[in-house]
């Protein structure tokens, strides 16, 4: 195949890259610009996609002797992701950058711009794995438990599977990743894997959108409505927080409280008990299957549900209802919100995902 190697700078994508090269695929590189910065430099373990990044990845490009070319897509991470990022946070959810930068940027951008050029598919260094099932191709976990990227590739749909590529699914252990890179000679065996927000590198989200959209002071409640503290954004918060919220006024058992609730519209924060954090159902209307879909969702279907990248699986029933996709955990989920993502499961297969609109708690108002 025409495989077009995506190339982050990492080791996992260059080792990627590599297998793609032995395999006999005929292999061309190419790392994406996502930021018009040109001083951005990576901190360590902080940030990616930066200079050295980029460097990194025509190093490794040179010694597999393939080819290798710097695309810029920074005008659509900009609108896509970053742009996303900032008015979910004003819309009072809890987005998930990662998760729209595989749905819009290294799936469909890239993947559109590769078989445009007659590319068969992208190759990427994530740790999933594709599976020739009964009704078609099937996404599934690593076989990596600890660094399983399934949940992030959850928006994939069935067409885009059937043009990627990810070499690294079958591999035991990123242990034995930075050994293969190092008996390569690739100059990334021992880079540090890269964490936290690729566009905020140190790490200060709150710093970073107050930058954006500014300062607007608003009272923090509880569940009954009384006024318990103030805030000077809305936006700064997140469903399941605990540190930072300065309340003047105790709660009456003396427990700390968490944020419960963000309603920017009024500005508002509503505070309560960690037991109040219990979910006993979620929905989201923007949903997609990763490859075929249940036979008949509108009946309901057993599966897992996972809210978070390196979450457990918990077993629920899921059906689409309404035009939603509503996910009814076996026992309640904690400190979920509207904005993140929801991924469901079959045993190791993915069956698809949906962006969290609502929530329904499964405690009382009372409580």
């Amino acid at each position: 195949m025409r495989i077009l190697a995506a190339m982050s700078g990492g080791v996992d994508s260059a080792v990627a890259a590599a297998r793609a090269v032995d395999a006999g695929h005929d292999v061309v590189g190419v790392h994406l610009a996502l930021s018009r910065a040109g001083g951005t430099l990576r901190a360590g373990s902080r940030g990616c996609c930066t200079i050295e990044d980029a460097m990194d990845a025509r190093r490794v490009a040179d010694r597999l002797g393939i080819p290798f070319y710097v695309w810029d897509f920074s005008e659509r991470f900009r609108d896509d992701v970053i742009d996303d990022f900032v008015a979910e946070y004003q819309a009072g959810r809890t987005p998930n950058p990662c998760m729209r930068c595989n749905e819009k940027i290294k799936f469909a951008a890239l993947l559109e711009r590769a078989l445009e050029l007659g590319f068969d598919a992208v190759c990427t260094g994530h740790y999933a794995i594709l599976r020739q099932g009964e009704h078609g191709l099937e996404l599934h976990r690593s076989s990596e438990e600890a660094k399983d990227q399934s949940y992030v590739l959850g928006v994939l749909t069935a067409d885009q599977l059937a043009h990627t590529y990810f070499p690294l699914g079958e591999t035991p252990s990123k242990t034995l990743v930075r050994a293969e890179a190092e008996a390569r000679g690739l100059t990334v065996a021992s880079k540090p894997d890269s964490y936290d927000i690729c566009f905020i590198p140190d790490g200060d989200t709150r710093g970073w959108l107050a930058d954006k959209v500014g300062t607007a002071p608003g009272e923090i409640v509880d569940r009954s409505g009384a006024v318990v503290g103030q805030h000077d954004g809305a936006h700064a918060f997140t469903v399941g927080q605990r540190k930072g919220l300065r309340l003047g006024v105790p709660a009456p058992d003396g427990k700390p409280r968490f944020v419960l609730e963000v309603r920017p519209v009024s500005n508002t924060v509503v505070v309560g008990p960690k037991e109040a954090l219990a979910i006993g159902e979620l929905a989201g209307s923007r949903f997609s299957w990763a490859g075929a879909a249940p036979l008949r969702p509108d009946e309901g279907f057993r599966c897992d549900v996972q809210v978070r990248a390196h979450a457990d699986p918990v077993p629920a029933e899921a059906v689409v209802r309404g035009g939603e996709l509503i996910v009814s955990p076996d026992e309640p989920l904690h400190g979920v919100a509207p904005g993140q993502t929801a991924v469901i499961y079959a045993g190791t297969r993915v069956i698809g995902q949906c962006t969290i609109d609502r929530t329904v708690s499964a405690v009382p108002a009372s409580v």
